[in-house]
């Protein structure tokens, strides 16, 4: 035979503690244990029901509130988890009998796992220093101080002034560069991350010139972005002063990042490629292209800023978060 509501209440009376775990705990019960206990109406409910069970009635007439109201609060500690109620009978039909459920309530704010140790090495590469490259003219390099050999001769990119370059262009094609890989082989890299700054290339520049763009590494292609033309006419703020206004003068930042869960561009799902698909440790170094396809929807070309060209301080960055 089983106890009545009264009996069960008074036998657990010093025993009832209701914990939320803030990270393990249903996010909406959650929600609804907070809200329900943001009403001062509902907390003098929880109050009357310390020590007794009551009907609908009972509560309204105690509290000074209307039944209609009372209900709605009761319904609201119910969906809390934080009283219960039993329908039994009456003398004119049933009514409903309430009993509070727990005496204390606990949210708790559990310490942060501890994560193995992370680490970050960073390399910032000079845009000249590429190991290989094919391109396609209009073409060219310049350096901080002049231009290096004639335009449009894609022999200037076998020079040895290419290594100051500033400034690098070219219709289609792609420039490759080999970043050292410096992980220990039992550290696992679980982010890498390549900014540069870039834009197409419109002789001698054209706002509205898209060209696509794209990104590989260890010869898996991570993926393309639509670059929306050449930026001229408005100085570059670290372009030096004897680079005519005409020409290219900036590009855009941009940030491929590959993770354990894709590729993106500047916070951007970019592709399903992720970080162990590009087979890391395997050599030595970090193989990395970028150019313009020649069967590309844009062939638009590509302009690619060093330290002192353009609007970023920077050459090609490549961070590798690893543990």
């Amino acid at each position: 035979m089983g106890m009545s509501m009264e009996e069960n209440h008074q036998n657990t009376l010093t025993s009832r503690t209701l914990m939320v775990n803030v990270t393990q705990q249903d996010p909406v019960q959650l929600a609804r244990v907070a809200k329900a206990l943001s009403s001062l109406q509902r907390v003098r409910i929880l109050e009357y029901l310390a020590d007794k069970v009551a009907n609908v009635s009972e509560i309204a007439q105690a509290l000074d509130m209307p039944l209609a109201t009372a209900n709605l609060h009761l319904n609201s500690l119910e969906e809390a988890g934080l009283i219960r109620s039993e329908r039994v009978a009456a003398r004119r039909g049933q009514q409903k009998m309430c009993a509070r459920l727990y005496d204390i309530v606990v949210i708790h704010f559990p310490k942060p796992q501890e994560h193995p140790r992370r680490q970050r090495f960073t390399v910032e590469m000079p845009v000249g220093a590429f190991v290989d490259h094919q391109v396609s003219p209009t073409c060219g390099i310049v350096t901080a101080q002049g231009l290096v050999g004639n335009l449009d001769d894609p022999l200037v990119f076998y020079e040895p002034e290419r290594f100051d370059a500033q400034l690098i262009w070219f219709s289609h094609g792609y420039l490759e560069y080999r970043f050292p890989y410096r992980a220990r082989p039992e550290q696992v890299p679980h982010r890498l991350q390549i900014s540069m700054e870039l834009c197409s290339e419109a002789a001698p520049h054209r706002r509205d010139w898209p060209s696509d763009i794209f990104l590989e590494i260890n010869g898996v292609l991570v993926g393309t972005w639509t670059s929306p033309g050449d930026f001229g006419g408005e100085r570059g703020r670290l372009t030096p002063e004897w680079w005519e206004d005409h020409n290219s003068q900036y590009g855009l930042l941009k940030t491929w990042r590959v993770d354990e869960e894709g590729s993106y561009i500047d916070g951007r799902y970019l592709s399903s490629v992720t970080i162990r698909d590009l087979k890391l440790g395997e050599q030595p170094f970090i193989r990395v292209r970028i150019g313009v396809k020649p069967d590309a929807a844009n062939v638009g070309g590509m302009n690619l800023f060093g330290r002192q060209f353009g609007n970023y301080p920077q050459d090609i960055v490549l961070d590798l978060d690893f543990e």
